[in-house]
């Protein structure tokens, strides 16, 4: 069974809970994580070349295993990551032992007060495609309300139509414009090789 077999008969089992079930199941050698990936997103580092996030913060949404926010502190900004899921943030302290960022358990869909607005680049990397489209809306206003002044959305593109079978359940053209909520609006949306790359910002 391929890793992104285990992601989907997880899902099915459990459809908002299944990120712990998967790195549990990773954590103990039954399954396999398919964005367990060695190096930082690639349209992540694209944005981010030249960029200086020296005393600034940065919220990595959904972070998996701390590549991309691994990345974002080597370029000086003040990290905090969180995920759902304990079993994935004890396997990302346990990579980094070493590490400045602050990784942290913690739910999308209730975020701590004390991160509201608080952080001043969000990166949100296909964290929100991999909930049911019933929940991307609410998801979705979440992130927005985490954001003090640039969210960055990375994201599998589809177009208007029909819900996919999932995960992932990748986001239409009016779903990456539903960012533009709590006061943020697109600076710039680009769509290429499947993949959408949409800076956002109040």
């Amino acid at each position: 069974m391929s890793a992104d077999d285990d992601a989907r008969r997880l899902a099915a089992a459990n459809p908002s809970g299944w990120f712990e079930d998967l790195y549990a199941e990773a954590d103990a050698g039954t399954a396999a994580v398919p964005w367990d990936k060695t190096t930082p997103q690639p349209d992540l580092v694209t944005w981010a070349a030249g960029r200086d996030g020296t005393g600034q913060r940065a919220l990595v949404v959904g972070c998996g295993y701390g590549r991309d926010s691994e990345f974002l502190a080597t370029l000086g900004f003040d990290v905090t990551a969180f995920d759902i899921s304990p079993s994935a943030i004890a396997a990302t302290r346990a990579r980094f032992p070493d590490s400045r960022v602050s990784y942290e358990v913690a739910d999308l869909l209730n975020p701590p007060a004390a991160w509201h607005r608080a952080f001043d680049l969000v990166v949100e990397n296909m964290t929100v495609q991999a909930l049911p489209v019933s929940l991307h809306a609410e998801a979705t206003s979440r992130v927005a309300s985490l954001v003090g002044s640039t969210l960055l959305v990375l994201a599998v593109a589809r177009d208007e139509g029909p819900e996919p079978d999932g995960p992932p359940w990748p986001l239409t053209p009016s779903e990456v414009l539903a960012f533009e909520t709590d006061g943020l609006a697109a600076r710039s949306v680009g769509r290429l090789n499947g993949r959408w790359v949409a800076e956002l910002g109040r």
